[in-house]
């Protein structure tokens, strides 16, 4: 390819990966952002294969038969609800890919590697490989085949550090020494060892946050790649992926009224009491409430406001909650959904949710717009969200959820609770919202539950 189009392809495509990121950040452009993105990265390959220097197609192709032949299905046969999981194998599978090109790259150039090229190896190999490990041990707790809760041991911030440190060291030492080359296995070992040992002490409430920050490390080994490669669309399209993952990790923190450190350190998730007024309210009742009663109290209601929550995940309900909002609104009720940044399993798992079953853009609310209409409504009606809706986060000096920002339920005329049981969320604390007397627990599978309430609303007839 001439190097004029080839530079203008890139160009191309480094303006629609911008575009991208743009247009994503809204949903009622998100479609043509992800039409962008698509665009762009088909700009980008056709560029790369087409440019001067490949030798043979052969294993280019083998390699795109099989890749297509992992992807697609995943794509096309995963549920929505396994969003999270599939995304934290891709950040697995585009952090190993960035690793062993990187290590590729340093047996093929050894011993003659300039101090910068090292710096950039050394920098995508660690990220790579302590992403890879990392993002499967994140897939792992999010598919619920190893434990959601924190796994911890004595002295384990110590260790994970120590090994972080001397991972690093021995990259900067061959930076100076790129000819000592039995050190970089040495490096990856250390670094896919941290990627499980910086996840595994993380519980199930800090995913969201999690997977955005590995996000933002595969963004940074790309960019390093890049770097490596001379290759400026991936410094580009590295940099705007580990800058966004970052800012997104920030954003799921301020949400959460957290900090990176608490977040990688602080073991948050474990099985705990939230203070004294925990063993109080173990000895109150709750108050449970049929499908007849729900739907009720629902079409006596003016305003109601839908807080989804990761159990409408599980119970695939988001078609059967569409049901409930159509029936709804069309007897005159205000309906609106109030979507917490943390609530699901990855940044914005309900609109994606909700999205698919073509609830209308507008009527999703963040926390900051919802709160305030919340005094002012009938009911706040929750569907398998716990730790989001739970008061102790304003008043529990004890909980551990204590400063998080919360959607503000508790101050609705009546709350309903559809729940499968009276377990505790991913924070493993109790939810002292439960135990009010203005709430009504409807104990049953979300999508049977909210199904039943829609032929309750209909008269009775499926």
């Amino acid at each position: 390819m001439n190097p004029v189009f080839l530079s203008l392809a890139y160009l191309a495509a480094a303006a629609l990966f911008v575009l991208a990121l743009k247009w994503l950040s809204t949903p009622a452009t998100a479609r043509q952002g992800v039409l962008a993105g698509e665009v762009g990265m088909f700009l980008a390959i056709v560029g790369t294969l087409l440019a001067v220097g490949i030798v043979s197609y052969k294993w280019i192709a083998i390699a795109f038969v099989v890749g297509s032949a992992i992807g697609a299905p995943m794509g096309l046969f995963m549920p929505m609800t396994a969003v999270p999981q599939r995304t934290a194998l891709s950040h697995a599978f585009g952090a190993l890919a960035a690793a062993l090109v990187g290590t590729g790259e340093y047996y093929l150039q050894a011993p003659r590697i300039g101090v910068f090229t090292m710096t950039a190896l050394g920098l995508e190999v660690v990220l790579g490989s302590l992403t890879f490990t990392g993002s499967l041990m994140a897939f792992g707790k999010l598919q619920e085949i190893l434990p959601t809760r924190p796994i911890t041991y004595r002295g384990q911030n110590v260790m994970n550090l120590s090994l972080l440190a001397v991972a690093i060291a021995i990259a900067a030492y061959l930076v100076g020494h790129p000819g000592q080359m039995a050190l970089l296995p040495v490096v990856i070992a250390l670094a896919l060892l941290f990627g499980v040992l910086l996840v595994i002490p993380i519980g199930g409430a800090d995913m969201p946050t999690v997977i955005s920050l590995l996000n933002s490390y595969a963004g940074l080994s790309a960019a390093a790649m890049g770097f490596v490669l001379d290759n400026k669309l991936l410094i580009i399209a590295g940099a705007l992926d580990g800058s966004s993952g970052f800012i997104l990790s920030m954003i799921m923190c301020r949400a959460m009224n957290r900090s990176f450190t608490n977040v990688l350190f602080g073991a948050f998730g474990q099985e705990q009491a939230s203070g004294a007024a925990l063993g109080s309210e173990q000895a109150r009742s709750v108050r449970s409430a049929t499908p007849e009663e729900a739907a009720a109290i629902l079409a006596a209601a003016n305003k109601v406001v839908i807080v989804p929550g990761y159990g409408m995940a599980v119970a695939q309900a988001q078609h059967k909650v569409r049901e409930l909002y159509d029936a709804l609104t069309k007897r005159g009720i205000d309906v609106r959904f109030g979507i917490h940044p943390v609530a699901g399993r990855m940044p914005g798992h309900m609109n994606v949710l909700l999205a698919e079953a073509d609830i209308p853009y507008d009527k999703l609310l963040d926390m900051d717009e919802i709160n305030g209409e919340f005094p002012q409504t009938d009911v706040a009606l929750i569907i398998g969200a716990n730790d989001v809706t739970n008061p102790a986060a304003r008043s529990d000096h004890t909980s551990p959820i204590f400063g998080m920002p919360i959607l503000d339920v508790d101050k609705a005329r009546t709350v309903m609770v559809i729940k499968r049981s009276m377990g505790a969320g991913f924070a493993g604390i109790e939810n002292p919202l439960y135990y009010l007397d203005k709430t009504l627990m409807l104990f049953g599978d979300a999508k049977n539950f909210a199904g039943a309430i829609v032929r309750e609303l209909a008269g009775g007839r499926e």
